[in-house]
């Protein structure tokens, strides 16, 4: 039985640009890259509706940050409490 192959993302990348640029067909871009011509159309339409998030603004990042702060400050006193609470037993 054949093993699934696993492609990184620089190469997923690689072959969506060129399935993009339509300078040779989808058979042709299979045959190149060793791929199914679905697997090649899935990962250009994958590229294209993801591209926007290249260019979208970070600032989710920022209220992440914030509640990481607040959980690892909520961990840091449970802990505490924790061991307390241990060496009460």
């Amino acid at each position: 039985m054949n093993k699934r192959r696993k492609f990184n993302s620089a190469f997923k990348t690689k072959v969506a640009i060129e399935a993009i640029k339509e300078q040779k067909t989808l058979a042709d871009l299979s045959v190149m890259f060793g791929v199914t011509q679905q697997q090649i159309s899935n990962w250009k339409n994958e590229f294209l509706r993801r591209s926007t998030e290249i260019f979208s603004k970070r600032e989710p990042d920022k209220e992440l940050e914030k509640e990481n702060e607040k959980l690892f400050t909520k961990i840091g006193r449970l802990e505490i409490e924790n061991d307390w609470l241990k060496k009460k037993l």
